[in-house]
C-alpha cells in the first residue's frame, strides 16, 4: 500500500485489514502512521515510489500492489514525476512476482482529445496506462468527486453552499459529472484484491446519480436544511481565477482547488459499469448522492472523520525534519524562547496544550491570528481554516490550521511545523515539564530557519510581535491549565474548526 497518509489510503487500510488481508505500508515518513489505530497490526516499512531500490525491497511477498500516490503540487515537473514513479512501481513489481496492481485514477471526459485535458487528469490518466503497461495484471478504477467526510471535493461543495447564500459562478457549475460516495470507493478498491489473473484493464466508477455541480449544491443545501441558494453562472471565470475564489471562499487551497476545478470543465460521467461483473453492487446498491450527504455531515457532527484531504502533506509546503542543531546545515536558526511555571497539574497543563488551534484558538491575539491565516490564504497558502480533525486528540501528521502535528507525545510534547507560505522553515514546539522540586513547568520555543535574505528579512520584520504573540500564548495557556480550562472543541464551530453557517451551529447545539 502507498499513499496510506493520504485520504484515501488511510481509509483503506483498515478495510483491507477488515477483509483479513496482510498489509504493508510504504510511507517517506513512517512516523505519520504510528498514531494510527490500526498502526499495531500492519507491517510500516520507508520508501519512496521514486526511489527504485524502496520500491523494489517493499514489493518482496506481496501479492497485491496499490498505487494511491501522485506529485501533484511538487512543480511544474509534476507529470514526468508521475511518469518516473509509475514506471518504478510497475517495473518492480513484475520483477517481484506481483500478482495484481491496483490503481485509483479521475475518470476522463468521452471524445475529448488527451492535451485538451487538465495536466492533473492528463498524469492521472498517462499513470494508469504506464501500469496497465507494466507487464503485470492491473485494475485502474476511474473515478470522478468523491462525496465522504474530509475529501476535498465534499468540503468545497459544503463550504461554497454554507457560505454563499447566492452565488456567482463559473460555466463548470452546469457540468454534468457522476460522484460516488468514499465508501462505495473503498469497497471497490477492496474487492480489487481478489480479481481473477485475467483481469487487466480500466473501470470507470461512479454512483447512481448523475447531476450538474449546480444541482449537487442545491441537494447539498436541502440535505442540511438551508435555503435554496440562488446559483447564477457566468463565463468569466477561467479555471485560474475559479481555484482562487474557491481558496477564498472555502478552507481548500488554491494550489489543491485548481485541479479540482479543472477537472469539471468537461463533462465526467461513466461509460460503463462492467465492474460490477467482478465486484458485485451491495445491497440496495451504490450510495445515491443525497445519503452519500447524510452519512459524511453525520461524520462531521459526530467528530468521526477518520482522514481528511488535508491528512496528505500540502502542495507546497515543508516537509523537511524539525532540526536539533542550532547550526543546522551551517545556516541561521532563530529562535523565541518562552518558560512560566505552571500552579497545575502536568495532565491539567497537557489538555490545554493539546487543545490548541481549530474551535480554541491559538491562546493570544486572535486577530493577529486572523490577519496572518488571512495574508496566508491571499498568497495562496492554506490559511487557518483546516482546523482539526478531532477537538481533543493529536496524532503525527495531523493538520492543524496552518500548522502540521510533526510530533506530539503525551503528556509533554507537541512540535508543529508550519505549513504557511513564507520565506524559510519554521516549527513550534510545547513541552510540559516539571522543575527540580516537582513542580509543573511550561516550556514553548519558535523556531525559523530563514531561506535567503527575504528570510532574515521576514523574522527581523515580525520579531517586534513575538511578545506579545508568543508571550501572551505561553501566559493564557499556564491560565487556562490554572483555571482547568482544557480545550473542548466548542465555540460556535464546527468539528474541523471552521466557522460553521447558522442552521448547522443551531443543529449541532
Amino acid at each position: 500500500m502507498t499513499g496510506a497518509t493520504g485520504y484515501i489510503g488511510g481509509r483503506l487500510v483498515p478495510e483491507l485489514l477488515a477483509a483479513g488481508h496482510q498489509v504493508r505500508c510504504v510511507a517517506r515518513s513512517p512516523e505519520k502512521l504510528r498514531d494510527q489505530p490500526w498502526a499495531g497490526r500492519v507491517e510500516t516499512v520507508r520508501g519512496d515510489v521514486t526511489d527504485e531500490e524502496s520500491v523494489g525491497a517493499a514489493m518482496e511477498g506481496v501479492d497485491v500492489a496499490y498505487y494511491l500516490v501522485h506529485a501533484l503540487g511538487t512543480g511544474s515537473g509534476f507529470e514526468e514525476t508521475d511518469r518516473r514513479a509509475a514506471r518504478i512501481f510497475g517495473e518492480r513489481a513484475r520483477a517481484a512476482g506481483v500478482r495484481r496492481i491496483v490503481y485509483l485514477g479521475g475518470l476522463t471526459p468521452g471524445g475529448v482529445p488527451e492535451r485538451a485535458l487538465s495536466p492533473h487528469l492528463r498524469s492521472r490518466a498517462e499513470v494508469g496506462r504506464v501500469l496497465l503497461d507494466s507487464g503485470v495484471p492491473t485494475a485502474v478504477l476511474r473515478a470522478g468527486v468523491i462525496i465522504g467526510s474530509g475529501s476535498a471535493s465534499f468540503e468545497m461543495l459544503r463550504y461554497l453552499t454554507e457560505r454563499l447564500p447566492v452565488m456567482v459562478t463559473p460555466r463548470w457549475v452546469r457540468t454534468r459529472t457522476q460522484p460516488i460516495a468514499v465508501r462505495d470507493v473503498l469497497r471497490l478498491l477492496v474487492g480489487c484484491a481478489t480479481l481473477p489473473d485475467e483481469v487487466h484493464r480500466t473501470f470507470d466508477i461512479g454512483g447512481p446519480d448523475v447531476l450538474t455541480y449546480r444541482a449537487m449544491m442545491r441537494r447539498y443545501a436541502r440535505v442540511t436544511g438551508l435555503r435554496r441558494r440562488l446559483i447564477v453562472p457566468v463565463p468569466v471565470l477561467t479555471p485560474r481565477l475559479s481555484s482562487l475564489w474557491v481558496g477564498l471562499v472555502t478552507p481548500v487551497p488554491g494550489a489543491l482547488a485548481r485541479p479540482l476545478v479543472e477537472s469539471l470543465r468537461h463533462e465526467v460521467v461513466c461509460a460503463e459499469r462492467d465492474i460490477t461483473r467482478y465486484v458485485p453492487d451491495p445491497p440496495g446498491g451504490p450510495l445515491g448522492v443525497d445519503r452519500a450527504l447524510e452519512l459524511a455531515l453525520r461524520r462531521i457532527r459526530d467528530a468521526e472523520v477518520a482522514t481528511r484531504w488535508s491528512s496528505a502533506a500540502t502542495p507546497g509546503a515543508p516537509s523537511d525534519p524539525l532540526p536539533t542543531d542550532p547550526d543546522w546545515s551551517g545556516g541561521s536558526l532563530y529562535q523565541d524562547r518562552r518558560e512560566r511555571a505552571v500552579d497545575a497539574s502536568p495532565g491539567d497543563l497537557w489538555r490545554v496544550v493539546e487543545g490548541i488551534g481549530g474551535a480554541n484558538g491559538w491562546y493570544s491575539l486572535p486577530l493577529a491570528w486572523a490577519l496572518r491565516g488571512w495574508i496566508d490564504t491571499l498568497v495562496g497558502g492554506v490559511g487557518l481554516r483546516r482546523g482539526r480533525r478531532d477537538a481533543a486528540r493529536l496524532r503525527v501528521g495531523d493538520s492543524l490550521d496552518f500548522w502540521r502535528v510533526e510530533e506530539v507525545l503525551p503528556p509533554r510534547l507537541l512540535r508543529l511545523r508550519a505549513e504557511m507560505r513564507l520565506p524559510g522553515l519554521a516549527w513550534l514546539e510545547m513541552v510540559v515539564d516539571r522543575d527540580a522540586r516537582g513542580g509543573t513547568v511550561y516550556r514553548q520555543r519558535a523556531l525559523f530557519h530563514p531561506r535567503g535574505l527575504a528570510g532574515h528579512l521576514y523574522w527581523w520584520s515580525v520579531a517586534p510581535c513575538h511578545a506579545l504573540v508568543f508571550g501572551g500564548m505561553a501566559r493564557n495557556i499556564a491560565a487556562r491549565a490554572e483555571r482547568g480550562e482544557a480545550g473542548t472543541g466548542r465555540g460556535g464551530k464546527d468539528a474541523a474548526g471552521t466557522r460553521a453557517s447558522a442552521p448547522s451551529a443551531f443543529r449541532a447545539r
